[in-house]
């Protein structure tokens, strides 16, 4: 298997936990607002309820964006090999080494470091169809693409 296709899978794996631990979250948040009981004081219920109903709402959002995520991998092919760069490329350039698919950070494979970062990031809109040689400046550094795969 390929260092790609170790990447993609690694970036997989990482919104495969980002949905699971939202859905468990979701449910969580779901028993407690149900385990609010009324009591004497109402305020404490409504209270109660609405912090439950706020923590549903922030982790459906987070489960969304998880599967936002989780359909642009499934965009990606990872045995695509390109000359040109674009969403699925990895590039080397001589200040590292970036996959570019979603923002999964750093992930290291067979002892290098990789950046699984997403199209919208600034470093890949500097990136996105460049070819091997070229260079581009960001944040007062010249990058030079070394490679493209």
């Amino acid at each position: 298997m390929g260092i790609k296709n170790l990447l993609y899978a690694q970036c997989l794996a990482n919104v495969e936990q980002r949905i699971a631990t939202s859905i468990e979250a979701i449910q969580a948040a779901q028993t407690a607002a149900n385990k609010e009981t009324k009591s004497s004081s109402g305020d404490k219920y409504e209270t109660g309820r609405a912090m439950a109903q706020l923590e549903i709402e922030k982790n459906s959002e987070q489960l969304a964006e998880a599967k936002k995520l989780q359909e642009v991998l499934t965009q990606i092919n990872p045995d695509n090999q390109t000359r040109i760069i674009q969403s699925g490329s990895l590039v080397t350039t001589n200040h590292g080494k970036f996959f570019i698919a979603i923002p999964a950070g750093q992930l290291t494979v067979e002892g290098e470091v990789y950046y699984a970062i997403s199209r919208a990031s600034p470093v890949a809109s500097h990136l996105l169809g460049l070819t091997a040689g070229m260079k581009f400046v960001f944040n007062q550094k010249t990058f030079v693409v070394e490679q493209v795969q």
